[in-house]
């Protein structure tokens, strides 16, 4: 199979996961209640609200394979725009790139459990 329909595949498979992941957030944020609500209210579509966690759970994984093999595929590209803008020290730059997300997921979860 050629890379660029195995890319395009790729890219609509991760913009279809990211969409069902955002919706079923939405969900979980705002539709089906928290606590001691009425048991009939914390179902949605026949599943009860720690199912529609464990779907969000398992979508997420997902994404982030989607989202490892897509970074994989664009690997080219993604040294030769660093090389482009940061000249010598590209190497340094992606490595503080990809070390400035991870700080901020892990400093986003330390302020959830505040």
């Amino acid at each position: 199979m050629k890379k660029h329909p195995f890319k395009y595949i790729i890219d609509a498979f991760l913009f279809v996961v990211f969409c069902c992941v955002a919706a079923i957030g939405l969900l979980l944020g705002f539709v089906i209640p928290k606590g001691k609500e009425l048991q009939a209210s914390r179902y949605f579509l026949g599943l009860r609200r720690h199912d529609w966690g464990d779907i969000h759970l398992y979508l997420s994984i997902l994404f982030l394979a989607l989202l490892f093999i897509h970074l994989w595929l664009n690997w080219t590209w993604i040294t030769q725009s660093t090389r482009r803008y940061f000249g010598d020290n590209w190497k340094n730059a992606l490595w503080a790139i990809s070390a400035a997300w991870i700080v901020i997921l892990i400093l986003a979860w330390i302020v959830s459990w505040l």
